[in-house]
């Protein structure tokens, strides 16, 4: 069972080491810039959930490109946005922010709102998403805990190799504990990024982390986890590879297709049947009477 660690000035002696490293190492990407807008921020922090920075890069430019503000998605259909999606993966998220755009457009007068609360009441908004945009955009204090900050502190802290498969009310505590009384949103971003680029998931660069000398798990000899297995997903052969096969055509055509331009990608048929019924159900798809189909207009 994980106990509750106080970090007093161990905890609080994190943040001048990794906020110069963060300086002298933060990768230039696009939505940190001062023009990037609470917009670009969302955009990206959506985008950002389970791919990776390079996957993102291109299509988060191409998207802030035809879409730079709320209302311009908000006027398209939400077949566009699952378009522009592209291979990212995941596009249940392009509806989410379609979504997003359609209620800050109608209920915030075209601007991503500033609050915690209302960030957290938009469509597909949880409450990472919500804290990393209050304190990226419209610089708030809060605490933001992704993957790889949970990981930081885990190891640094806890002196565990991860932390637990859910974010846990201990975990939320010491990163609030955390938090400097200026800077916090820089503080979050330089967390981040340490697990990111050093402190990362399979092969950590301990020789070149700017705490090493004080993390709790590198000093325990660093133990190896001892919770549930963790088990990387499975894609080959799976409903989700399916569901993306039959995405693709329908994203790379102009307008609605034959079923046998679906039936084409995928032999199983009994498994193509129920990803292309739940692509559907999950409003990524429409059925048309004449046994056609398209992207949802």
């Amino acid at each position: 069972m994980a106990t509750e660690h106080r970090p007093g000035t161990a905890g609080t002696g994190l943040h001048t080491p990794i906020l110069d490293w963060y300086a002298a190492n933060a990768r230039d990407l696009p939505w940190r810039a001062p023009d990037a807008g609470p917009w670009g921020i969302l955009v990206s922090e959506i985008m950002l959930q389970q791919t990776p920075v390079a996957r993102v890069l291109p299509v988060w430019r191409d998207w802030m490109a035809r879409w730079p503000t709320p209302a311009a998605l908000a006027a398209e259909p939400p077949g566009e946005a699952v378009r522009h999606w592209g291979r990212l993966g995941y596009p249940r998220r392009a509806l989410n922010l379609h979504a997003c755009a359609r209620a800050i457009t109608a209920e915030h007068g075209g601007r991503v709102p500033a609050g915690h609360d209302e960030l957290r009441a938009l469509p597909g908004v949880g409450e990472y998403t919500a804290a990393a945009v209050a304190s990226f955009a419209f610089g708030a204090r809060h605490a933001v805990l992704d993957t790889n900050v949970r990981r930081v502190l885990a190891r640094a802290v806890r002196g565990e190799e991860f932390p637990p498969k859910a974010t846990t009310a201990i975990e939320r505590r010491l990163a609030e504990s955390l938090i400097p009384p200026v800077d916090a949103p820089r503080w979050a971003v330089a967390v981040m990024e340490l697990g990111a680029l050093v402190c990362t998931a399979r092969t950590p660069r301990c020789a070149g982390c700017p705490i090493a000398a004080g993390c709790a798990w590198r000093l325990a000899g660093q133990p190896a986890y001892d919770g549930p297995e963790r088990r990387g997903q499975a894609y080959a052969g799976t409903d989700r590879q399916c569901r993306g096969r039959l995405l693709a055509v329908l994203r790379d055509a102009p307008g609605a297709v034959p079923k046998a331009a679906l039936d084409a990608v995928w032999a199983d048929a009994t498994q193509r049947e129920r990803a292309l019924d739940g692509l559907v159900a999950d409003g990524l798809a429409e059925a048309l009477a004449d046994g056609t189909y398209r992207l949802p207009g």
